[in-house]
């Protein structure tokens, strides 16, 4: 039996708007960045309490867990980029990453290195272990909202205020293509799966889907009725979760261009979404200082398994009934919603049964490579620390020695 999306736990503790959200890959955790300056990590265990991570000196914009899910990065209005380990000890390293709001941070797909935007208007690539500055990349003439790697890493997206959204190659660091917006700026952009297609959130309140090979837009929803904020794509491709102004979630089905679910739940602006690595839940945060997070329901991992024989067919029917449900995470509720699209055209299938097949690497080998991968990222972090602290201690024997000598001299005037 199909079941809707269902609320699953609500999370309460920060003081002020929660600007973004992450889950880490085993679905242990769940990192969230919020306006009153906090970086607080919720363990999915309810006897297990949050911890609450206080460093940076005003609002935290952008939270990415490392893809082993022993760090965690956190961008700020105060210039810097945080990491920290997850863990209540609450360590963490600390870099002066721009000279103006840190906008957002993003981990590359192998945890190596780090992506930065920014109010400066430029977006800076990092290495993690030592927070070493790689290169800038300096086109956008507005305040960058949003970069993110590639699922290949060769690529970066980024959007700014200036109304376009660019293509970087990583390699050559040229922009090799620029996505105009008209009406609006976006938000949030992120990559497909497949890493053939980018979603960009606007704040004329729709949702566009560019091919970045033919630089095509795909598609083009307007089911929003306020700015739309963040959005997240499910694991598989298929499914597009989107965050508005407008107080409400959307979950779009991308291989057949419609509205699926409309979710109610927070009281205000919802300013961020994520589904899990897995794509089994999804967690949002908003302008009501709640983060909540929801089952994404056997219905939408069924279709999962169906897509590719589904697709076919989809895409020969001219003409299908644009039905939507909405849903509240509380109470189960109907009512008429319509989209509106430019275009609407077959999305590339990015299964995850195709995707372990692949490899063909056995179950208890990756996990004791990403258990190694982990303790890797928690010993460069360690070092980090320790090298912080060494400087610091350097720097304060620097000045005691020069005391001496002042004092020494003052008790030996020259004749």
């Amino acid at each position: 039996m199909q079941s809707d999306p269902t609320l699953e736990r609500h999370f309460k503790g920060h003081r002020d708007t929660v600007t973004s959200v992450d889950f880490s890959c085993n679905m242990k955790q769940i990192a969230t960045g919020s306006m009153d300056s906090c970086v607080m990590i919720w363990n999915m265990k309810p006897q297990m309490r949050a911890y609450r991570f206080d460093g940076h000196k005003d609002a935290v914009t952008s939270v990415q867990f490392s893809p082993s899910g022993h760090l965690v990065a956190s961008a700020s209005r105060d210039k810097t980029v945080r990491l920290w380990v997850p863990s209540i000890k609450a360590e963490s390293t600390v870099f002066r990453a721009h000279t103006a709001t840190v906008r957002s941070v993003n981990f590359s797909g192998d945890g190596q290195t780090l992506v930065t935007a920014s109010d400066d208007k430029t977006i800076k690539v990092w290495m993690v272990h030592r927070q070493k500055f790689l290169f800038s990349l300096n086109q956008h003439i507005n305040w960058v909202r949003c970069a993110k790697f590639s699922p290949d890493d060769r690529l970066i997206v980024s959007s700014s205020d200036d109304k376009t959204i660019k293509l970087w190659d990583k390699n050559s660091r040229e922009c090799i293509h620029s996505f105009y917006e008209h009406a609006g700026y976006a938000n949030h952009v992120d990559f497909h799966p497949s890493g053939t297609c980018i979603a960009a959130a606007s704040t004329d309140n729709t949702v566009k889907v560019w091919d970045i090979r033919s630089h095509k837009m795909l598609q083009h929803y307007q089911v929003h009725n306020g700015a739309v904020n963040s959005l997240s794509f499910h694991m598989a491709g298929n499914f597009l979760l989107t965050a508005s102004t407008d107080s409400t979630l959307k979950i779009l089905d991308l291989v057949e261009g419609k509205l699926l679910y409309t979710l109610h739940g927070h009281q205000g602006p919802v300013t961020c979404v994520a589904f899990s690595k897995t794509g089994h839940y999804f967690a949002s945060g908003g302008s009501d200082e709640q983060v909540i997070t929801s089952d994404s329901s056997e219905r939408l991992n069924r279709q999962d398994s169906q897509t590719a024989a589904h697709t076919q067919s989809s895409s020969q029917s001219g003409s299908r009934s644009r039905t939507t449900d909405s849903h509240t995470y509380r109470n189960t509720s109907t009512s008429s919603s319509t989209i509106h699209q430019t275009q609407t055209q077959g999305l590339p299938q990015h299964s995850s049964q195709s995707k372990a097949s692949d490899g063909g690497i056995p179950p208890g080998l990756t996990s004791t490579l990403e258990h190694i991968i982990g303790q890797l990222d928690v010993l460069t972090q360690t070092v980090s620390i320790l090298e912080q602290r060494l400087t610091l201690t350097e720097d304060k024997l620097k000045e005691c020695l020069e005391n001496q000598m002042e004092i020494a001299l003052r008790g030996h005037p020259f004749c």
